[in-house]
């Protein structure tokens, strides 16, 4: 089984742009090395035999047909939109890369 240290779970807390305080790490790095555990017992059960599934119940599709109806031009979407740019709708940046 797998343990998960501070670090790792730092590490990971940074790649999501999570700011975690010291006791949140220590709580989460103890219930994320439990997760992987579990996650490990569950691949230990799969056999072989038994073929990959997304779902365990037959799933039918319940989505409507596309058709083209009536809609708002570009122009009167965007009427009240604070900022806009080349017909679109323009919002603040939240990354810093480009």
């Amino acid at each position: 089984m797998s343990t998960l240290s501070r670090d790792d779970v730092a590490h990971v807390a940074m790649l999501a742009r999570i700011q975690l305080s010291d006791e949140e790490l220590d709580h989460l790095a103890g219930q994320l090395d439990q997760i992987v555990g579990f996650v490990a017992s569950v691949s230990e059960v799969a056999a072989a035999d038994v073929p990959p599934m997304s779902h365990p119940l037959p799933l039918r599709n319940v989505t409507r047909p596309d058709e083209v109806r009536p809609s708002l031009s570009a122009e009167e979407a965007l009427a009240a939109a604070p900022a806009q740019d080349l017909q679109r709708f323009e919002v603040p940046r939240i990354l810093d890369e480009d």
